[in-house]
């Protein structure tokens, strides 16, 4: 009798990662795509440095990865970023609090003093999909 205390605390670990994994596998990942006005884009990479990415914790989101493209032509480069969110809703309601957030006002208008940073946006929301390395 002493291997069913055992038994039970196994299938209780089991039930315990099976849930943590569903909880990982429902994140969805949102791609956004940034470019920038002609030679600003060290002014993005030091704003997203510097207040950006701790922001968007803040609000509740995840910073996942964050890149430049390598262009072959002289394309100025853009920055491309991944961040997860619980669901797309709770992206968009992540969102809106982060760009009424007194702080994130003032460090953008800070790094805009010399003029506007972005010209285009693109916002993509993934589903990871069972044999994705990343959930």
């Amino acid at each position: 009798m002493k291997t069913l205390p055992i038994i039970l605390s196994l299938l209780f670990m089991q039930q315990l990662a099976t849930a943590q994994i569903t909880a990982i596998d429902l994140r969805l990942f949102e791609l956004r795509i940034y470019y920038c006005h002609p030679g600003k884009l060290n002014d993005l990479k030091a704003r997203f440095a510097n207040h950006t990415t701790r922001l968007f914790e803040k609000h509740g989101m995840t910073n996942i990865a964050y890149w430049t493209t390598v262009e072959k032509d002289s394309t100025q480069p853009k920055l491309i970023y991944i961040l997860a969110h619980k669901s797309e809703e709770e992206g968009k309601k992540s969102f809106a609090s982060f760009v009424a957030d007194p702080a994130w006002i003032t460090a953008r208008d800070d790094s805009e003093k010399n003029g506007k940073i972005i010209e285009k946006l693109e916002s993509v929301y993934m589903k990871p999909l069972p044999f994705s390395p990343i959930k």
